[in-house]
């Protein structure tokens, strides 16, 4: 089996709510559960509603990006959910409790897989304040060359997302360096090895200003995949 780590904020973990879009039922796809594969459901990234209740788990990116992935190769694929909302790129530095946290689960999926590719969707928190936007790009270089090293992994295709522009609303306009860490993420196909981008263009909200709705969540997942196929072949 095939499998690809998640790790950044909210976005990767999903937040759409589940009566927008069909569910997604793929025998060929898993998700790690303390410490073993089973079938794919949403919500894949369980992960705490940091805004209130109706932030909770839900349609992500992820599902669509699977089933895409299960139907062109025709193999199976291990999702390994390790995001966790409302984080900054500070948080997941070498040393830091989410960066172990996502070595410690990639490894144990590595027991009965192999790690395929990385996915990430992060940046909002870093939109705040402008050294973080302006140093993203070289700490976050850093980090995946951290963890492709520590993984055995230094050619494992790398998937970044970009930013929804809607979040520039977000908390009153603070997000104002959200087009920084969007350049900085759009360029790192060039700066990083066997790295994509998937684009964001057009797709909406769910009515808050930062997290996809469902059928975004939908379209942004076949986008990763564009970018993961760009990568391997």
């Amino acid at each position: 089996m095939k499998s690809f780590l998640l790790i950044g904020q909210s976005n990767m973990a999903g937040r759409g709510d589940f009566d927008e879009v069909p569910e997604i039922v793929n025998p060929n796809c898993f998700m790690m559960r303390n410490g073993r594969w089973v079938n794919m459901s949403e919500p894949i990234n369980p992960d705490r509603a940091v805004f209130g209740v109706d932030f909770h788990s839900g349609v992500g990116l992820s599902a669509s990006f699977a089933d895409e992935y299960a139907k062109y190769f025709k193999e199976d694929i291990g999702l390994v959910p390790c995001a966790d909302g409302g984080t900054s790129l500070s948080q997941w530095m070498p040393g830091e409790i989410l960066y172990d946290n996502a070595v410690n689960n990639a490894k144990l999926a590595k027991r009965t897989s192999e790690i395929a590719g990385i996915l990430w969707h992060q940046g909002e928190n870093d939109s705040i304040n402008e050294n973080d936007a302006i140093t993203y790009s070289e700490r976050f270089i850093h980090m995946i060359t951290s963890l492709r090293k520590e993984l055995n992994a230094e050619n494992v295709p790398v998937i970044v997302g970009e930013l929804g522009d809607f979040a520039k609303e977000r908390l009153n306009g603070k997000l104002k360096y959200l087009d920084t860490v969007n350049s900085a993420l759009s360029q790192m196909p060039q700066k990083l090895s066997a790295c994509g981008f998937a684009p964001a263009t057009d797709l909406t909200h769910r009515g808050d200003n930062v997290h996809f709705d469902s059928k975004s969540y939908r379209i942004l997942g076949r986008r990763y995949f564009e970018a993961y196929l760009r990568c391997v072949e």
